[in-house]
């Protein structure tokens, strides 16, 4: 089954590739011949997934998925949520995003945090949603090279290390995406 991602981020689509098996054929939005920059003007990880992904079921007449993830830091009143990717500006610099979040929970005690991630999946002519959680806190300071966005920063539940100190295997057995982009191959799988 011939299925996009609609994103333009090669961390993603190498992440969701190692996740959906031989049966399924990734394309990504320059394979269809999506050149253009997807919008994310929405309040909710819901509204931006479902954005993305209308956007290039509509356009390009193929099934298709897109997500969106948000870093929910409790002291923060879950910011930076929806705002993850440019917390720190249109810029969108994982440096100046991770900076701006340590700036403001240098003072808390409290380091609880959650990736969550929300794929919104056009199948056919039918909508999907699909949604990933992992708990877990931020660390005092970047540690690891893996990774992308807040990965130096996330240690998750049960584990001494951030994202970005894992191997792509290692993060894919628990990360937020993964749990997503599971129940994603699971519904296709029953559903093809």
């Amino acid at each position: 089954m011939k299925l996009c991602f609609a994103t333009n981020n090669a961390n993603k689509i190498k992440e969701v590739s190692h996740l959906l098996g031989v049966e399924f054929q990734l394309l990504s939005l320059q394979d269809i011949g999506c050149h253009e920059e997807l919008r994310e003007d929405q309040s909710t990880l819901e509204g931006n997934a479902q954005q993305k992904a209308a956007y290039v079921f509509d356009n390009y007449n193929i099934s298709c998925f897109a997500d969106d993830t948000g870093l929910e830091v409790e002291a923060l009143n879950s910011e930076p949520g929806v705002f993850s990717a440019r917390y720190a500006g249109p810029q969108r610099s994982d440096e100046d995003n991770m900076a701006l979040l340590l700036e403001r929970l240098d003072a808390s005690p409290n380091r609880q945090a959650r990736f969550r991630t929300v794929i919104c999946a056009f199948i056919g002519d039918q909508k999907h949603f699909f949604e990933g959680i992992v708990e877990g806190e931020i660390a005092s300071a970047h540690n690891g090279d893996e990774g992308f966005g807040y990965d130096p920063i996330f240690i998750p539940n049960g584990y001494s290390q951030t994202f970005a100190q894992m191997s792509l295997e290692e993060k894919n057995k628990i990360s937020h995406r993964s749990i997503a982009v599971r129940k994603l191959v699971d519904f296709l799988q029953t559903n093809s």
